[in-house]
Order: C-alpha cells, then sequence, then structure tokens
C-alpha cells in the first residue's frame, strides 16, 4: 500500500543501535517484497525473530480441481458451504489459476492455539457476515461486515470473530495487490477523482509487544504446503515499525461510485489490482440519468478474462434469482449480459441497491471440487427466453 505509517517505537535512523530499557538490543527485521525493489517495513524486535525449535511436519492444502477446462456459466450457493470450527480447516478453495485462489470460509471460532503466515500470497478478506478482530505482528485492525482487510505475504497473525456466525469471500494472490495505478499520481497519493482515498484505510493503530518464550506454533502455507513450524519467543514481540508495507482494512461501504449519463464499464468499480487479475466493488448508487437511458449492463463478450461476481446483498438488477452468497463464473471466450428481461426492469429506474465483489482474471479459471458441488448445474441455460 503506497503510503508512509509508522507505529510504536523506532531509532532515528535505520540500521543503527537501537536498546531496550536493559541495554540489550532490539533486533531489526527488514520486511519486504520483489527483492529490494518492492514495498518494505521496518520492525524492531524484542527477541530474534528467526529463533525455530522444530518442524513438526506439511500437509498439503493444494486445490482440488474438479474441472481444467471450464467453458460453462455457473451459479454457486456460497451459503451451502458448511461452517467448520477451525479457521483454516473452513477454508475452501472454489476457483484456482497460476496467479490467485478464490475461497469462500465460514469458520465458528477464533484461532486460539496458532499463528497463521501465508508465504505464498496477498490475502484480500472479505467480511460478508461476521465482525472481530485481526491481530498481527504489525498490529490490530478491528473488522465488521463489508470490510476487505488486505494482509500482504508474510504476515504473521491471528483473526478473531465475535460471534460464530461467519461469512468469509477470500482472494489469494501470487501477485502483489495494489490500489489502481490510475487513481494515483506519481507519488503514489491517490488522486481527486479516485472513489476512495487515504482517509478511508484504516492502517494498524494497536501494538502488542509480548516478552515471551516457550513454544509457539506457526502455520505456515507455502508452495501449497502447510508446514507447523515451533517458534522459541511470541511472533508478536515488535516494539515498532515504519514503513509502506502493512495489514490494512477498507470498507466497501466507504467506496463513492462513479456514476454518468449513459450505463458506466466495470472497471469504475476497480478497488484493488495486480497484473493477473482486479477487484471491483458494486455499490448503492444513483442509476444514469440520461432520458433514454438502459441501466442495465448491456451484453459483453469476456473475451480476456473470466468473470467472478460475489453477491453481497441487495437487488442485484441485471440478474434473476438471485441472492447474497451467490457466486456467478462467466467464463473468457463467450458473452454474457442481464438475464431475459433485466434490461427492461431497469428502465425507469433512478437507483440500486446492489452489492457485489467482482474478480476478474486474465488467466481461465479451474473449478474445485468444493466449488463444483456448489453448483445449481442449471445457470448457463437461464438466458434462454
Amino acid at each position: 500500500m503506497p503510503f508512509y505509517h509508522k507505529l510504536g517505537k523506532i531509532p532515528p535512523k535505520r540500521h543503527t543501535i537501537f536498546k531496550n530499557p536493559n541495554g540489550h538490543l532490539y533486533y531489526e527485521q527488514l520486511f519486504g517484497t520483489i527483492g529490494f525493489d518492492g514495498m518494505s517495513t521496518n520492525s524492531y524486535h524484542v527477541h530474534r525473530p528467526t529463533q525455530v525449535k522444530s518442524i513438526l511436519g506439511q500437509t498439503s492444502v493444494a486445490p482440488d480441481i474438479a474441472v481444467q477446462n471450464n467453458m460453462e456459466s455457473l451459479r454457486l450457493k456460497g451459503f451451502d458451504l458448511q461452517p467448520e470450527n477451525d479457521f483454516l480447516d473452513s477454508r475452501k478453495i472454489i476457483m484456482h489459476n497460476s496467479d490467485l485462489n478464490i475461497t469462500l470460509a465460514a469458520p465458528k471460532h477464533s484461532t486460539t492455539d496458532y499463528f497463521y503466515k501465508n508465504a505464498d500470497a496477498d490475502e484480500l478478506i472479505f467480511i460478508h457476515k461476521g465482525s472481530g478482530k485481526l491481530r498481527t505482528h504489525l498490529g490490530n485492525l478491528d473488522f465488521k461486515y463489508g470490510d476487505y482487510l488486505l494482509i500482504p505475504r508474510g504476515m504473521i497473525y491471528k483473526i478473531e470473530f465475535d460471534t460464530e456466525d461467519n461469512r468469509l469471500f477470500i482472494v489469494e494472490s501470487r501477485r502483489p495487490i495494489y490500489t489502481p495505478k490510475r487513481y494515483r499520481n506519481w507519488f503514489g497519493q491517490l488522486l481527486e477523482h479516485s472513489p476512495f482515498c487515504e482517509r478511508d484505510i484504516r492502517a494498524p493503530e494497536e501494538l502488542e509487544t509480548h516478552d515471551e518464550k516457550g513454544d509457539f506454533l506457526i502455520k505456515i502455507k507455502k508452495q501449497d504446503d502447510l508446514f507447523d513450524m515451533v517458534y522459541a519467543t511470541h511472533p508478536f514481540d515488535v516494539v515498532g515499525y515504519d514503513g509502506y508495507n502493512f495489514p490494512y482494512a477498507f470498507s466497501i461501504h466507504d467506496f463513492e461510485p462513479i456514476t454518468g449519463r449513459i450505463h458506466q464499464p466495470p472497471p469504475v468499480h476497480q478497488t484493488f489490482e495486480t497484473d493477473a487479475f482486479v477487484v471491483c466493488s458494486f455499490c448503492p448508487r444513483l442509476y444514469d440519468y440520461h432520458p433514454e437511458s438502459i441501466p442495465a449492463p448491456y451484453n459483453h463478450s469476456n473475451i480476456d478474462s473470466d468473470e467472478v461476481l460475489y453477491y453481497v446483498d441487495g437487488d442485484f438488477m441485471s440478474r434473476n434469482d438471485i441472492a447474497p452468497g451467490h457466486i456467478s463464473l462467466h467464463p473468457a471466450g463467450i458473452p454474457h449480459g442481464p438475464h431475459p428481461g433485466a434490461a427492461e426492469r431497469s428502465i425507469g429506474q433512478t437507483e440500486t441497491q446492489e452489492l457485489a465483489v467482482m474478480v476478474d482474471t486474465f488467466k481461465p479459471l479451474q473449478i474445485t471440487k468444493t466449488g463444483m458441488a456448489l453448483s445449481d448445474g442449471t445457470y448457463y441455460q437461464s438466458w434462454l427466453e
């Protein structure tokens, strides 16, 4: 995320002596991306962050692919996924390509007896149901319905829920996730025409600093395996940090839609980007105000990307028989558009209350067995008159 953030105590200069009240050094860690060329953070630890006591084993969490080459438009009923107690056990990959996993989760309980680190991917977690606290080694963030949580790869975290009724939509990206570059100036500041600004982004404000030795289990995801590693000191022992690489939260309710006299194309809804896919937020907004406009989207061909739409809430004006938690996939190579009657129904309407998250991928998506088990099997025929 291209803005500077500082939390806790840090020395005046990087890579210089910084001691605790007992005269012992704090241990500096550069937490960077893309070698030494990407965004980074310098953090200062009570103990060396390198003390591994044991490696207990590893388990494959690779996606179980059911459909390698897909040309069928699909509708998945996401709320049919059954809740599970454990956060990691509840995470089920439904779609996959070499750049990302699209995952659903319905965890009932907080992570308590372990910490988690995704060393493969940035994680974008959308909170559909639930509230709680994301605890990380770079500080904590409260979250609630409608929040995106952006957790850069390598962050150590726990997640705490207030209740057992939680629904998450997760994108795991092997490419760094950024705000759209067309909304930033050459200094990285979000511009006046951006649909959100830095004031809407919540950086960590609460830093936990634990001076503890013992056995601390960290589950680390690397190359689609989950490694159980025991560290000798508490992972949350940072006394301070500064830089550009840290977790943050952004609420979909703070996205300010861009509207026009006629129907605007999907890129106006863009919220995040990588060089392999984009994420868009469809939010309540006024409809097009040309006197003869058709507010429903026009038919368009998906030639270059697969389109995934996760329906959150409200009235989905371009679709028939869609409910919260449904997920549509419109694969590259074939056109799609509003369902029969949707364009006609939209004429004369002045606003929509729809709320949805869209992921457009530039490589085709494979469907997992879990994903196919959630499919209704007939969605591709729903445009027949």
